[in-house]
């Protein structure tokens, strides 16, 4: 290998990690300006288990607000490669109607709730529109969609090249991936859950170990009668056949058979007859892997010029499909804060705001993943009654709806408004135009709904990087005005007349006047 090699141009941002958080980051600085290099370890982006059926991926909630911001949801939900059973799997929207609401919403620890006991009409602040949909698609077009639009804006992607090492200094990063030098003034890791960038940063990753062996298959079998389609639960762990000889198996056996080489038919089959109480033979094995419910985190998303995103910062149990939609949403809250650090446009303590705001969130899911292991335990059944009971009441199906989806979700502390911190309705104003299709150009924007407030005065107050938009809106909750950041969470909300002084003070977090 030529250590010599180098490549003298020095990026704002070197990204280790050509998965979706990667690309979509990459992208998120693309938009406030920045030149990106993505560096991927894999050759080539296709892989068996990107593709149906065990590529498939949940999206939902934050995620689909976060796409329709950034123009990119029709692409998401015009899913080709979507086929299960020759037949297309589409989206599914939460009907406005409650009485069309019907199907699953989603499961926890196994034990799923209906659509049609979920009440949105609880969730305050919460508005029916384009990213109120749910959807199922393979994480091969969900990268492919994202690699097309990273490098549409001029993100520069080089497969083949695995960050080996990097020195990181006050005034940049110099990494070291596949032969080459290349120089940053930031190095992002979104490099998966086994790091390279974690480890070699020095970050601590705190946490638990695994209680189980999670196995995906894809078999033949001799009698496949003796293993019905469904989920079931044992005295070893669950069984879930959602196709006919496609198989998710949990063992509870402290995640010992993680990463055994090669994962046999014989070993396979053993592990499914013990776990599923069956004598079932299977005559092939198409395709296994496996995975666990080791959970951690690191205890800080950034080490000086150093930073994690995605499954870098935190790795869980995939129970409840919640790794990628919160990977995309540290991908959305750290692009406009990098993006403006770099531009010389950042408050004090923006960019350590990621970790203020992100770290919670992600610990929050951990938590959730957590949770969903120990009631599947064997000898939880009573446990496992109770809440298959809960879940299917009303206020059961919406809470945990509301936590799936991630509705709930507040970045920070919050403020004098509930508003504040959490992602912002997406408004319909009375042109038609809707809040979301407004945060495309990567802006914040200054929301003035009452022509009699004093807020255009602020028209310009932070140049280009705030809009100011006059406009009612079919319902806007009692509101007058609100501030939203690039992410499209809110930094200040007034029901009332605005004070423009408490309004400035708020912003002086996010946002560095023009004339500074």
């Amino acid at each position: 290998m030529n250590r010599s090699t180098s490549d003298s141009a020095t990026w704002d941002v070197v990204i280790a990690g050509a998965g979706p958080v990667g690309l979509f980051l990459a992208s998120e600085l693309r938009l406030a300006g920045c030149t990106v290099l993505v560096l991927e370890r894999a050759a080539s982006a296709d892989a068996p288990l990107k593709q149906l059926p065990f590529g498939l991926r949940g999206l939902w909630g934050s995620s689909m607000a976060t796409f329709h911001r950034r123009g990119l949801l029709e692409a998401m939900l015009a899913a080709p490669d979507d086929v299960a059973d020759g037949q297309p799997r589409p989206p599914s929207a939460i009907a406005s109607d409650a009485s069309q609401r019907r199907g699953p919403a989603g499961h926890f620890a196994g034990l799923q709730f209906d659509l049609a006991d979920v009440d949105t009409t609880r969730w305050d602040y919460h508005l029916s529109g384009p990213s109120d949909t749910r959807a199922g698609i393979s994480l091969a077009h969900l990268e492919s969609v994202l690699a097309a639009h990273a490098l549409a804006n001029g993100v520069v992607v080089r497969r083949g090249c695995a960050v080996e090492s990097f020195e990181a200094s006050d005034d940049g990063v110099t990494v070291e991936a596949g032969g080459q030098r290349f120089h940053a003034r930031f190095l992002v890791g979104c490099d998966g859950g086994r790091s390279m960038v974690r480890k070699l940063g020095g970050f601590e990753f705190a946490g638990t170990e695994p209680e189980f062996t999670g196995y995906s298959i894809q078999a033949t079998f001799e009698d496949p009668t003796l293993l019905p389609q469904g989920r079931h639960f044992s005295a070893h762990g669950m069984v879930t056949q959602w196709q006919p000889g496609v198989i998710g198996l949990v063992d509870f056996d402290g995640g010992a058979a993680h990463r055994l080489e090669p994962l046999t038919l014989e070993h396979v089959q053993a592990v499914l007859r013990r776990v599923s109480g069956t004598q079932v033979t299977l005559t092939a094995l198409h395709l296994a892997a496996t995975w666990t419910d080791r959970s951690r985190q690191a205890t800080t998303y950034r080490r000086g010029r150093v930073l994690l995103a995605g499954d870098a910062a935190h790795v869980h149990s995939p129970l409840g499909g919640q790794g990628l939609n919160l990977g995309l949403g540290d991908a959305m809250n750290l692009g406009w804060k990098l993006g403006a650090t770099l531009r010389g446009e950042a408050p004090d303590g923006l960019l350590d705001s990621y970790t203020t705001e992100r770290h919670p969130v992600g610990a929050r899911i951990l938590d959730w993943t957590r949770a969903q292991v120990a009631l599947m335990r064997p000898g939880t059944e009573a446990l496992q009654s109770i809440m298959r009971d809960l879940l299917h009441t009303r206020d059961g199906a919406t809470y945990f709806a509301e936590r799936l989806w991630g509705v709930s979700i507040q970045h920070g502390p919050g403020g004098a408004h509930p508003l504040v911190g959490r992602s912002c309705p997406d408004f319909e104003l009375r042109d038609g135009v809707r809040v979301g299709k407004l945060l495309r150009d990567g802006h914040g924007l200054l929301l003035d709904f009452d022509p009699a407030t004093p807020l255009r005065a602020l028209e310009g107050r932070w140049g280009a990087r705030v809009r100011y938009v006059a406009s009612d809106a079919t319902e806007r909750f009692g509101l007058s005005a609100v501030l939203v950041r690039p992410d499209g969470v809110v930094a200040w909300a007034s029901d009332a007349a605005p004070d423009i002084a408490l309004l400035e003070a708020a912003a002086a977090s996010w946002f560095v006047p023009a004339q500074d």
